[in-house]
């Protein structure tokens, strides 16, 4: 799956975890997924706790996280 279709997968709206990045909609954030991830469990482990999720959304995440980086990144050399 190409990063375009990847990152569709990540959706925001205002009226859900306070428009927090989620993943598909879903009372899932970005945010938990890497927390998760930093944290050791496994990507079996995260997909066995929510029976919609599929590895290209883990992928996701992290894919939103790298970018969201680089951005802070290059904000910092502009700076």
């Amino acid at each position: 799956m190409n990063e375009e279709a990847l990152l569709r997968r990540i959706t925001r709206s205002p009226g859900l975890l306070a428009g927090r990045p989620t993943i598909r909609g879903h009372r899932v954030s970005v945010e938990q997924i890497l927390e998760m991830l930093a944290a050791d469990e496994t990507e079996a482990g995260i997909l066995a706790g929510w029976d919609w999720m599929e590895p290209d959304d883990i992928k996701a995440c992290l894919l939103f996280g790298a970018q969201l980086a680089g951005r802070e990144r290059a904000d910092a050399a502009a700076g």
